[in-house]
């Protein structure tokens, strides 16, 4: 262990966390895999990310709150701290001396921000008295303009206000149950339920290597969402079926659970080691090959093209998304995702089917790329029958005929990430 993470302090870690999303536009997911997160302890591991992502996810109350209470923005390493610290004591009801005295310490420990250690003395007992049975009754935290505005054009005031507030609430832990496995008697074991889709959902963030049947392979971590693409290819035994830019290998898993004879594709090797250790933690196979999509030249019975999309329907449980990322590429994305269907149905024998699936709420990276793939391939058809099944409501389907999933979707239940998806079908 380096010995700049054997005396950081998990509110340390949380605070280097911030400034990589916010100051260097860099992804969490990307961060807590860097040494300053992985050289510390498990615990202060957990809690370090707990914390950024907490502070992320309620940035916008903490801003309103910090407001009436500094006479000008200061730095933003100063700020993030004032962050940190009011989301502990007025949203998580962390003891306000603690969490000051630490976090005035972290201040004074930097040449940058020593000068400013009497001001976060100052603000952060001021803000904990101003926010005292105030921090619930906030507004919920709005998305940034770059992706708030397209959202309220394409689902209107209602459904955004909906969103966001999914956003707030965060995401339960689902998991996809293998064939054979009794979902209702994991679901009693880990005091979960069992959608209407067949995915155990849990409450809460519990250590997922301490869950029943994770030793023995029983099930994987898979959004109720995300676990519907793979259910609407429906693979059948002995098929030959490919599942495009794979990693990390939820969609996979199902294929092969299925028992089709499963290519699992990604351009990232780092990203395709997940795919082998997942696989191989429940006892499935699949031919694990890292190429480029667009490159491929295959042949199979059924494809599932998870494209590489802006990921915009993951912020419940990412809400770095929106502060790491400002709008741009979206077009160049968009762009290959429509390379990606062709490609795809290039590759797919006559009479074959493909779903194609993006995790994102924009409807030009879903509903508008089905559209026009269908106009520049004659004969494509969409199937609507396949989205009928429980726990999707019918007015999910769209014009095209394909789903879309959102995050204020199923809202008692603990909400969804936000899809969508279409069956296509190529002409024998």
């Amino acid at each position: 262990m380096s010995q700049a993470a054997k005396h950081a302090s998990p509110r340390q870690v949380a605070l280097a966390l911030m400034a990589g999303v916010l100051d260097e536009g860099r992804l969490l997911s990307d961060l807590v895999a860097t040494p300053m997160v992985t050289e510390l302890a498990p615990g202060d591991r957990a809690r370090a990310a707990r914390l950024a992502t907490e502070t992320l996810r309620t940035l916008d109350r903490a801003d309103r709150l910090l407001k009436p209470l500094l006479r000008k923005e200061p730095p933003l390493m100063v700020q993030n701290i004032l962050r940190l610290g009011v989301v502990e004591i007025c949203g998580n009801g962390e003891a306000a001396h603690g969490v000051v005295n630490d976090l005035v310490g972290i201040a004074g420990a930097s040449n940058r921000t020593q000068p400013y250690k009497g001001m976060v003395n100052a603000v952060l007992r001021r803000a904990g008295e101003a926010g005292e049975g105030k921090w619930g009754k906030m507004p919920v935290p709005r998305l940034p303009k770059w992706l708030r505005q397209p959202l309220m054009a394409a689902y209107g005031n209602s459904a955004m206000q909906g969103i966001e507030a999914a956003h707030l609430r965060g995401a339960p832990l689902d998991l996809s149950v293998k064939p054979g496995v009794d979902a209702a008697a994991l679901a009693e074991a880990t005091a979960g339920v069992v959608l209407p889709t067949g995915s155990v959902r849990i409450a809460g963030t519990p250590q997922v290597s301490a869950l029943p049947g994770f030793d023995a392979g029983d099930w994987w971590v898979q959004d109720a969402a995300a676990a519907l693409p793979a259910q609407l290819l429906n693979a059948q035994p002995g098929e030959v079926v490919a599942d495009f830019c794979a990693a990390p290998g939820g969609k996979t898993m199902q294929l092969a659970a299925a028992g089709a004879q499963v290519t699992a594709v990604d351009s990232h090797g780092g990203r395709l080691e997940r795919v082998h250790e997942n696989l191989t933690r429940v006892g499935l196979s699949a031919e694990v090959i890292e190429a480029d999509v667009l490159r491929l030249g295959g042949s199979f019975d059924a494809i599932l093209l998870d494209a590489p999309c802006s990921a915009t329907g993951t912020i419940r449980r990412h809400p770095d998304l929106p502060y790491a990322r400002d709008g741009h590429g979206i077009s160049e994305l968009i762009a290959l995702q429509a390379q990606m269907i062709d490609a795809a149905l290039a590759q797919l024998n006559p009479g074959g089917r493909m779903v194609f699936c993006t995790c994102s709420l924009l409807p030009d990276e879903g509903e508008v790329q089905v559209e026009e793939a269908l106009a520049r391939h004659p004969g494509v058809t969409t199937d609507r029958a396949v989205l009928e099944r429980p726990g999707i409501d019918p007015a999910w389907i769209t014009e095209e005929g394909g789903l879309r999933l959102r995050p204020d979707y199923w809202s008692e239940q603990g909400g969804m990430d936000g899809f969508y998806m279409a069956l296509l079908h190529k002409p024998a």
